[in-house]
């Protein structure tokens, strides 16, 4: 079984071209997608090639972890039905690439255990269940506190934001840097980090992936405050100690999402709680993946670009 699909060669290398995928068994699916996300995290990394080391990684590979489509074929093992509208986290489907991500492809065999069914079809919107699925885990959990403070208004941003909102907590304040992404907030405000004199925050999640910025967080903590790290950071992180060290601070990385929130995030989504429109800024077809791509990492003014395989 052939499908076309983006393929990146190297850093900046990236065309659609067909690619074999590995033959299904009887626990797999054959999906067929209908719109992918573009990651301007990680896969911005293995873009610009500025990825450390990671498990997996390695040229070409078939980029994206956020893929919706609608299951065309099924295994006789498998409890879904031709026509289910999925999620799909990637795949590693292909015998001519690898599939460290994988979902950036027409056609996709995955494990049907790997996908989340959605109850509302093939929405666009849905591509960023795991982001959203991501921003919760950072939230839940026993002992976790909800963002007083959120640094960044990107999508990761705006998902903390909506889901403490959502959760029944006091809507948080954001900082954001670019005049230009101060804008779409719902229910929140944000602002220049400069404007904000508050120096007692008990909760701060950094989604800025600014490497440098510890210090400046200390500093806007309350004694015993927490920092948690919901970006990915490609530098070193430090900080001074003796500040740190006199407010007892503490820190928390939190990493992608879970089973259990993927579900519980579905949920949300589904019964109207957690909304994610106006997250999309830009959609291009799927052929056109390699102007997508440059835009999605090169456009301050791109939030998140979704490819959209239909017209491909």
């Amino acid at each position: 079984m052939r499908s076309s699909a983006v393929v990146l060669h190297g850093p900046g290398h990236l065309s659609v071209e067909s690619v074999t995928l590995s033959p299904p068994s009887a626990s797999d699916l054959v999906v067929e997608i209908r719109h992918s996300g573009v990651s301007t995290g990680t896969e911005k990394l293995f873009w610009s090639g500025e990825m450390p080391p990671f498990p997996g990684m390695g040229y070409p590979l078939v980029p994206g972890y956020e893929a919706v489509g609608e299951v065309v074929e099924v295994g006789s093992d498998t409890r879904y039905g031709v026509g289910d509208a999925v999620f799909v986290p990637g795949a590693t489907c292909y015998e001519d690439a690898h599939g460290l991500f994988g979902g950036s492809s027409r056609l996709i065999v995955t494990d049907a255990d790997r996908v989340t069914p959605l109850d509302s079809g093939c929405q666009r919107e849905m591509t960023l269940l795991a982001l959203a699925a991501t921003a919760r885990h950072s939230m839940a959990g026993l002992g976790h506190q909800v963002p007083e403070l959120i640094v960044g208004h990107g999508v990761v941003g705006r998902l903390l934001a909506r889901l403490t909102i959502a959760a029944g907590a006091p809507a948080p304040l954001v900082w954001e840097t670019n005049p230009a992404r101060r804008d779409g907030a719902e229910g929140y405000q944000v602002i220049a980090p400069e404007e904000d004199p508050r120096r007692d925050y008990g909760c701060i999640y950094d989604a800025s992936g600014d490497s440098a910025i510890l210090n400046i967080l200390v500093s806007r903590l309350k004694r015993t405050g927490e920092i948690v790290l919901t970006g990915f950071y490609t530098q070193p992180l430090s900080f001074a100690f003796p500040p740190a060290f006199m407010k007892e601070a503490r820190m928390r990385i939190a990493a992608e999402w879970t089973p259990e929130d993927m579900r519980a995030t579905r949920s949300l989504v589904e019964s109207g709680a957690l909304s994610l429109d106006n997250l999309i800024s830009h959609i291009a077809p799927a052929s056109d993946a390699a102007t997508a791509y440059a835009t999605a990492f090169e456009d301050p003014d791109c939030l998140k670009l979704v490819l959209d395989w239909e017209t491909t």
